[in-house]
């Protein structure tokens, strides 16, 4: 918990092995954010993994330092969490393979016909020699969300009215309907933060007066957004431009 709100915290949505976009938006973010004094963040809302082409790389990008003059912080997301239970018992008939595993494991130098060629029994020791330790340590150590006054990062959402520290990690990395039929509706009695999250991808940012969501769809479409908040609450969105890509 920050003791005291940043003077800016840029919020980036989903990236899913979108390793270019990520890196023309921190150049938006940094040329952006030349003009602010004071503690500046850039929180990653999870989901670096999976569907796009350079999962990998995400992560190499992820591990090394962040923008001259930022703090980064990198949350868990659901794609995270299957990747990391994939590891534990990796099998090609793991349903983590049709969401985008292949992409990953192919980013790290494993090619479809090495994969198919390889027997099951053997598929731990070959994958084992492709996945980095450091990266094997970042997917364990990620936090599962992150506040600042009046503000709370998370990857899917929450159960409004459950206190944060009984929140089901589950519903951390997963939650939708339940989630956004409370708080757009305003059946909640109450909330202390403004919720930041990704998750549920569409064309442009979902802003609410309780939720904001800005998943893009970067893997499909190219628009990778992140959500600048400052120490006033003033908000803008950055996108990278959207570009033809194969679904």
């Amino acid at each position: 918990m920050v003791p005291q709100a940043p003077a800016a915290v840029y919020a980036i949505g989903d990236v899913h092995g979108c390793l270019d976009e990520l890196i023309a938006l921190e150049h938006q973010i940094l040329a952006d954010s030349r003009s602010v004094q004071g503690e500046k963040l850039i929180v990653m809302l999870g989901d670096y993994v999976n569907r796009g082409p350079n999962s990998a790389g995400v992560i190499d990008h992820l591990l090394a330092k962040p923008p001259e003059g930022f703090e980064r912080i990198s949350l868990m997301g659901n794609h995270e969490v299957m990747l990391r239970e994939f590891l534990m018992r990796p099998h090609p008939k793991s349903n983590w393979l049709e969401v985008g595993g292949i992409e990953t494991l192919q980013s790290y130098g494993l090619s479809s016909h090495a994969l198919k060629s390889t027997r099951a029994s053997q598929w731990p020791m070959l994958i084992k020699a492709h996945i980095p330790n450091d990266h094997l340590d970042f997917l364990g150590s990620l936090p599962w969300t992150f506040k600042t006054p009046g503000w709370l990062f998370v990857h899917a959402g929450i159960v409004p009215d459950i206190p944060l520290y009984a929140q089901s990690p589950d519903d951390l990395f997963w939650i939708r309907d339940k989630f956004y039929d409370l708080v757009d509706h305003e059946e909640v009695s109450s909330l202390e933060f403004r919720v930041v999250h990704g998750h549920t991808p569409a064309t442009e940012p979902v802003v609410t007066p309780t939720r904001i969501c800005i998943d893009t769809g970067a893997y499909a479409t190219g628009r990778l957004t992140a959500l600048k908040i400052t120490a006033d609450d003033g908000l803008q969105t950055l996108q990278t431009s959207p570009l033809a890509r194969t679904k």
